[in-house]
């Protein structure tokens, strides 16, 4: 009897060859230990409200009004949502056509692409088009519909960062095209250096691969480091030499904690550029209501905005997002409430400033406090994490542990990452699930568990890492980097 069209042997390869490791091993077994009873901390994934953070109240007050519009009508709707959260929602409900059951335009809905433009220009310093701003289900979902428009088989090639979040690998594996790896200089604080990305599409092209864009991600993820406007130039100018479209995902622009280097966006940075550099280069850029402050993983939405894209390209994308028909309209309401937040003199910004400070500064506090406590660690060494929301500390491995990885039949970091996780229920991602040098080991975590838990959890991450290392180390030691 022949195969079945989705038995294992049949269905498509790529499906296969496609990783994503902040949803792999690790976590299976964690969500097993969880079932078994055991307590888990889920530091492998950017979750903020998994993790107790907890949502804005003016955003939710907006959204709850547009989800239930019937309570507009109730006389008493005052004495429960303040004035400015009941315009708001009245606003917003103006701008579709029916309510957010309704589909909105496959774009999303151009009252909010218009608030979204008007932001981009109060950051940059520069107009955007309306037209040329897409909403998505998540700034993933953008990512994907972007390299889909781009790569057309394997000879196509995506200049991506490693350490990378695994959405790139795992993207470019499912439509048939070819990561090139760039690598980030841990030792420069995960900084970027042109001539290994030179280095890196010679060697692509020797191959015969187009390399054809370029991934940047800034604030980094899994890396936490802050791209310098000096270094924007340098990608900005090495992508008109080379004729590379530059994807920039800056998810992560609102969690900066430091301040020698605060968020720039690469769409500012081409401005100033200047022609001919502002005119050539094609430019998309990625935001999200996931991260910053507001932490809304599960509402899932996202935008991109489009540079120097030719209509007829336009065209296309617009006709693929149509296949979809609409992206899901309460995120857009997220979407919109974010990027247009409440100003001085609003009833609800005294309560709306409090709170997204609160987070900010307690983030800032606990990147911290996990730098210090992976850095006071026998045979751990950490850069400071200035962005984003995760730390990525190296892991010296003795040999032995090693060797003791390679008999279970696992890569050193996952056979460390295992022995912590079934040691303290701390639930991280190996470094090799985002790639890394050889020889080299690496795991990420979250910065997000609470406050409060922090010095708990980095103290049972260091007992486990001390014994983990009494036990897999030689007489001779092992000496830090």
């Amino acid at each position: 009897m022949p195969p079945k069209p989705l038995d294992y042997g049949s269905i498509n390869e790529n499906v296969k060859k496609s990783q994503y490791a902040v949803r792999g091993e690790l976590y299976l077994r964690a969500s097993e230990l969880q079932k078994e009873g055991k307590k888990i901390i889920f530091t492998n994934v950017g979750n903020p409200h998994a993790l107790g953070q907890r949502p804005l109240t003016f955003p939710r007050q907006v959204v709850a009004l547009c989800q239930a519009p019937f309570l507009l009508d109730d006389p008493n709707v005052g004495l429960l949502f303040p004035a400015d959260a009941i315009a708001r929602a009245k606003h917003y409900l103006s701008l579709t056509s029916g309510g957010l059951g309704a589909y909105s335009d496959s774009r999303g809905l151009p009252g909010i692409r218009k608030e979204i433009a008007e932001f981009i220009l109060k950051r940059d310093g520069y107009p955007s088009d309306p037209e040329l701003i897409y909403l998505t289900d998540g700034a993933s979902k953008g990512v994907m519909q972007i390299l889909n428009t781009i790569i057309r088989g394997q000879d196509d090639g995506i200049l991506v960062p490693v350490p990378q979040y695994p959405l790139y690998s795992a993207t470019i594996a499912l439509l048939g095209g070819t990561l090139v790896p760039y690598y980030l200089e841990e030792t420069a604080n995960w900084g970027l250096d042109v001539n290994e990305l030179r280095q890196s599409v010679e060697q692509a092209r020797f191959r015969g691969i187009t390399v054809k864009a370029m991934v940047i991600i800034n604030p980094g993820n899994p890396t936490g480091q802050c791209v310098s406007e000096a270094n924007l130039k340098e990608i900005l100018q090495f992508c008109y030499q080379e004729n590379l479209a530059l994807l920039g995902d800056e998810v992560y622009q609102q969690n900066i904690y430091q301040d020698e280097r605060p968020f720039i966006s690469s769409k500012k940075v081409l401005m100033d550029l200047g022609p001919p550099i502002s005119k050539e280069v094609q430019l998309i850029s990625f935001h999200s209501v996931s991260k910053g402050y507001y932490g809304e993983c599960g509402q899932r939405g996202g935008y991109f905005e489009m540079t120097n894209i030719p209509p007829e390209t336009v065209d296309e994308i617009y006709k693929v997002a149509s296949i979809s028909l609409s992206p899901n309209v309460p995120a857009q309401i997220f979407m919109g409430v974010m990027i247009n937040p409440l100003k001085p003199g609003d009833i609800s910004y005294d309560q709306f400033v409090r709170e997204s400070n609160g987070i900010l500064e307690s983030l800032r506090r606990r990147a911290r406090i996990m730098t210090d406590g992976f850095n006071s660690c026998r045979n751990v060494v950490c850069n400071f994490t200035e962005g984003a929301m995760y730390s990525f500390p190296q892991i010296r491995l003795p040999p032995r542990a090693i060797d003791a990885a390679k008999q279970a039949g696992k890569v050193a970091d996952v056979f460390y990452c295992l022995k912590l996780l079934e040691a303290t229920g701390i639930s991280t991602v190996p470094g090799s699930g985002f790639g890394q040098k050889e020889g080299v080991f690496h795991l990420r975590t979250t910065i997000l568990p609470a406050e409060e838990d922090m010095p708990a959890i980095m103290d049972s991450f260091k007992k486990f890492n001390d014994e983990f290392m009494e036990q897999y180390e030689d007489n001779r030691g092992y000496s830090r980097l």
